[in-house]
């Protein structure tokens, strides 16, 4: 299959920075959300994000005209053209939402078409529409998506090989490397990732070091680039939570259980970066 028309569901953070790679690839983007405040916001930091690489002579102002005359932008599920072959899901990391906007698609789009998700942690399987599983598949990018390599490509219990082989050519194709990983609550990266961050914070909440020493600790002993309380701040501790979240319902495990300093500051609107206080304060 030769995916040219693709659509790009969620215009925050990942999902412009996939329509951004996308576009510069020479793919024809649709990028969704539910209005165009989102949408516009989306647009211009791709424009800035372009700047940046142009700063950096990895393309020129032709090539950025070109790609941003590639997104078109809509705010309804149902205005994605039905002739699209791939669209890639990248909305909140909640089951619910998830699989309503899959429902939506399924009655759109044709029944070769592929649907990926950039779910950090849900299981594929579970997420699959039954009638479309074979053409279902976890596309995980990694922030900031047009700096980072790697696409963790993960199967549910009946994507076909087919479906697994396009979108590691398309990974291909943008320039990233696809990594293939079994579907289970949190993947790779994140099973891994995740709870690190998780014990940053619990040596925090139990006082053992401040969050600059435990960042300090990462980064000058670990060769870091960014300490564990840095990077939930940049993640996002609302995501970070909510992948926790998964693993401990997902593994029925204590060692997955978020830590209470966690869940409060999330509970109090702490939630990093987005916010402007985490576990650092930001301008």
């Amino acid at each position: 299959m030769s995916l040219k028309l693709t659509a790009v569901v969620g215009a925050g953070t990942m999902g412009s920075g996939i329509a951004h790679v996308l576009a510069l690839s020479g793919y024809r983007v649709q990028l969704c959300d539910i209005n165009y405040t989102i949408l516009d916001k989306a647009i211009n930091a791709i424009s800035k994000n372009i700047d940046r690489q142009i700063k950096k002579n990895l393309i020129d102002e032709k090539e950025k005209n070109e790609a941003l005359k590639r997104i078109s932008t809509i705010d309804k599920i149902d205005k994605i053209d039905s002739a699209t072959e791939i669209i890639i899901e990248a909305v909140v990391e909640n089951y619910d939402i998830k699989i309503n906007i899959y429902k939506q698609l399924t009655n759109i789009l044709k029944s070769d078409a592929i649907i990926a998700t950039n779910t950090s942690s849900i299981s594929i399987t579970a997420l699959a529409p039954k009638d479309r599983a074979a053409n279902f598949i976890g596309m995980h990018f990694m922030n900031p998506v047009p700096v980072m390599k790697l696409v963790e490509v993960v199967r549910g219990y009946e994507t076909s090989d087919e479906t697994a082989k396009n979108v590691i050519d398309l990974a291909k194709n943008l320039g990233k490397i696809p990594v293939e990983v079994n579907d289970y609550p949190g993947f790779i990266s994140n099973r891994v990732l995740i709870p690190m961050i998780n014990e940053a914070i619990f040596a925090l909440y139990e006082g053992v070091a401040t969050a600059q020493n435990i960042d300090s600790i990462m980064k000058l002993g670990m060769n870091h680039p960014m300490g564990p309380l840095e990077l939930a701040d940049f993640i996002g501790l609302d995501v970070c939570l909510s992948i926790m979240e998964v693993l401990y319902e997902g593994y029925n495990d204590s060692k997955y259980r978020p830590c209470p300093l966690l869940k409060k500051m999330v509970a109090a609107g702490k939630l990093g970066r987005k916010s402007g206080v985490g576990f650092y304060k930001y301008e």
